[in-house]
């Protein structure tokens, strides 16, 4: 039998994520408080991956945008930091709703575009990826899809982050 106490501040910390979880779902094109982090971690990403030919750099602006999070979630979770892992990985799932705004915009290329070289030579990510695959017509539906997983990814930070909110301590008198 455990006894359960909440921890506040972690529990509070659980309600900040809940709340800046709805408000990235409500609207994914509106720019939020940890959109120039993940530009950045997406851009490297790019410079890392560019040593490996133009679809690899191409595809690791992305590779690297889901990297860095989940890499500090595994960090976290094998060193049993089981709250600091569920707030990495919800970084995961707000992560997940700027890429489905990228993917989404495959087709229309709508989006301004980060040259990071200064000159014009920028390439849509998604769009040359969908075009690699044959997927481009469907740019909608996966980003859809990408949309819908980063809503699950969020949800399960959320629920892991309460759970990981009561401090569990063994009972007096119980051996078990």
């Amino acid at each position: 039998m455990t006894n359960g106490k909440i921890n506040y501040l972690k529990a509070g910390c659980v309600l900040v994520m809940a709340l800046y979880g709805i408000i990235c779902a409500w609207d994914v094109t509106e720019p939020r408080f940890l959109d120039r982090v993940d530009l950045v971690i997406h851009e490297a990403g790019h410079m890392f991956f560019s040593w490996f030919g133009e679809f690899l750099q191409v595809l690791g602006g992305t590779v690297g945008q889901l990297f860095v999070p989940a890499a500090f979630t595994v960090y976290f979770h094998l060193r049993r930091e089981f709250f600091s892992s569920a707030v990495t990985f919800f970084w995961c799932g707000q992560n997940l709703f700027n890429i489905s705004v990228y993917v989404k915009d495959a087709q229309a290329m709508a989006l301004p575009l980060v040259s990071v070289g200064g000159g014009d030579d920028t390439i849509h990510d998604w769009n040359y990826l969908l075009t690699t695959f044959g997927l481009l017509r469907w740019d909608e539906a996966i980003g859809k899809l990408v949309y819908i997983l980063g809503i699950g990814v969020i949800i399960v930070s959320v629920v892991w982050g309460i759970y990981h909110s009561i401090d569990r301590e063994k009972a007096a008198g119980w051996s078990g």
